[in-house]
């Protein structure tokens, strides 16, 4: 019988969804203060999406 893999984590986002992802984090800040953590994490994934689109 095959068994089609199912992927171990959830699925990468497009670089588009990646982006707009950054966009609605900046809109929603609170406090003035900049959440580093999230940013570095959505522009990894965005960085890598874009990478993976270009080839």
């Amino acid at each position: 019988m095959h068994q089609t893999l199912q992927p171990a984590g959830p699925a990468r986002p497009s670089a588009a969804e990646a982006n707009e992802a950054i966009r609605q984090l900046v809109e929603s800040r609170v406090d003035g203060e900049w959440p580093s953590e999230a940013y570095e994490f959505l522009l990894e994934e965005w960085a890598a999406a874009s990478r993976a689109e270009a080839h």
